[in-house]
């Protein structure tokens, strides 16, 4: 039986406008990444997941899809995409691309067409309009991003967005919608990607009456635990569309797979988008909004292993991504610090040094465990969120509709540095950036780590292939007797142990160390915030 690649691998999250600019503009593209792929082979990841790149006006950062068969032209064009795919499977990569199901733009041709049709045209029907109620939207709800979920069109209807107003909803019940979004996965199939993240998976779907909901919406909030889910969110519905999408998928040769974005508790139900018949992987956010603290993260470790092994699929872990605070930064807060939706300048500052060392522990840990894991760009360089950026240069619209109480997505989204005295620190091969870069990244810069003993690119890379070697992503976990600071678990042969603690601990007699996120004391115990991989 030909293996699962997806099973255990470790996939590499690119956000293209920030990644590599390679024509100087200022904004990263295709054409950059390709040049950049060798990189990441070097670094040890399987697969590269791509943010979008299709066109789109960009008011929420390419999420706002006005043609899913296309490549912006900022970003090139299909040419480039084509030239990106080869040359990640020329190196061994596999590539995953951003589907974006939830709504389209609203320059899309679709939406142009139903606001030129009349009330009750198939046109709408692809969308979900409404009457209002007299001088009030249809419903109570509210969108991610503030404000008021609904807008009113000339003719008095109101369409449904859930995000920003700009991000018409789409109607799932509508046979045509379903058959659109068969042909654009065949359109990319067909052109070679290796499988779709599914942004916003659960949202599809919406309780057939939209009946009101009074709890305000929070972005990247995730779903309470208990009782019922929201009406516009994870509905049973979704997963038939899903188990048609597997389907398709499956008729295609070398293990094509689809991901789901998909904030839902408890993991019993986010579970359920990874049964053998529907999507292969679920992000694990419970994991990611963990407090750095041994008692939480043993249970959503737990938790999130056992729900999956009942439906055999695998679990994953992941720190960062496009839409949440890196983690060196977010660590560097207290442990109990509430979430936050961005920093601001004005904000309390984290303690930098602290939330790094934190970062490589949290990282050495997450690697450790069996199932798949993705990194998001730059944390490989220890890169924290960029938490003074001036407000003028944000873009996210979360901030506006919110009325600036939002800081916004902006600060992780941040062009990242590969050469530490070039203009952009080599993001391009002009000075210019899309968002300004702070003057310390230069000490991130991927050319001041490659080689150098101790960096947070060398410390990835090193356990990148660790991993492989001792195949923990294959690997079962089972936990071992630890002091109440302290997290340990065999994996296989390794022992992985952390320290949460202000005092060090030992490692047991015998334990030869393979890796530890930051030096040990001079007798061989673990500081705290360290972790530490040993074969005993």
């Amino acid at each position: 039986m030909q293996k699962q690649w997806w099973r255990d691998a470790v996939i590499y999250q690119v956000y293209p406008r920030s990644f590599a600019d390679s024509d100087g503009d200022g904004l990263g593209d295709l054409a950059g990444i390709t040049e950049r792929l060798p990189r990441l082979k070097d670094l040890g990841v399987d697969a590269v997941w791509l943010s979008p790149f299709y066109p789109s006006p960009q008011h929420d950062g390419g999420y706002d899809v006005s043609d899913y068969r296309g490549v912006d032209s900022r970003f090139g064009d299909l040419g480039d995409a084509d030239k990106l795919i080869a040359e990640a499977h020329y190196l061994g990569l596999k590539v995953i691309v951003d589907l974006v199901p939830n709504h389209t733009s609203s320059e899309h041709e679709w939406f142009k067409a139903a606001l030129a049709s009349a009330p009750g045209s198939p046109e709408r029907e692809r969308y979900i309009f409404r009457e209002g109620r007299g001088a009030l939207p249809p419903n109570s709800w509210t969108s991610m991003f503030g404000g008021s979920a609904w807008k009113q069109v000339p003719d008095g209807q109101w369409y449904l967005h859930l995000f920003d107003v700009s991000q018409p909803d789409l109607d799932w019940g509508n046979p045509e919608v379903r058959a659109e979004f068969v042909s654009i996965l065949r359109f990319w199939l067909d052109r070679g990607v290796d499988g779709f993240r599914v942004d916003v998976a659960h949202g599809l779907v919406k309780e057939e009456t939209l009946a009101d909901w009074e709890v305000p919406a929070v972005i990247l909030g995730g779903l309470e635990p208990a009782g019922p889910p929201p009406p516009m969110w994870d509905q049973d519905g979704v997963h038939d569309i899903y188990r048609e999408w597997r389907r398709v998928v499956d008729e295609y040769e070398g293990g094509r797979i689809l991901v789901a974005e998909a904030w839902v508790q408890p993991a019993e139900r986010l579970a359920r988008y990874v049964r053998a018949d529907e999507m292969h992987q679920a992000f694990n956010f419970m994991y990611l909004s963990a407090p750095w603290r041994p008692a939480p993260l043993r249970a959503v470790i737990n938790e999130s292993l056992e729900a999956n092994d009942e439906v055999g699929a695998p679990t994953t872990w992941v720190l960062s991504n496009h839409d949440v605070i890196r983690h060196a930064t977010r660590l560097g807060y207290a442990a109990d610090r509430v979430r936050l939706h961005g920093i601001g300048p004005e904000d309390p500052q984290p303690d930098a040094g602290l939330g790094l060392r934190r970062a490589r522990a949290a990282t050495l840990q997450m690697l450790a465990l069996p199932g798949s894991a993705y990194l998001y760009q730059g944390e490989e360089l220890g890169l924290p969120e960029h938490t003074t950026l001036p407000h003028e240069h944000r873009q996210d619209p979360a901030r506006p509709r919110s009325g600036h109480t939002v800081v916004g997505r902006d600060g992780c989204r941040v062009p990242i540095p590969w050469e530490a005295d070039a203009p952009s620190y080599g993001f391009g091969p002009s000075d210019r950036s899309w968002l300004p870069q702070p003057v310390s990244w230069a000490e991130y810069a991927l050319d001041r780590q490659q080689g150098v003993p101790g960096s947070t690119w060398e410390l990835y890379r090193a356990a990148l292939a660790a991993r492989k070697e001792y195949r923990l992503g294959d690997g079962t976990l089972a936990w071992q007797e630890a002091p109440d600071e302290v997290l340990a678990f065999r994996n296989g042969e390794l022992l992985v142990l952390t320290n949460f603690g202000a005092s060090s601990v030992p490692l047991p007699p015998g334990a030869s160390v393979l890796l530890a996120s930051e030096p040990l004391d001079a007798d061989g115990r673990v500081p705290g915030d360290v972790t530490v991989w040993a074969v005993l």
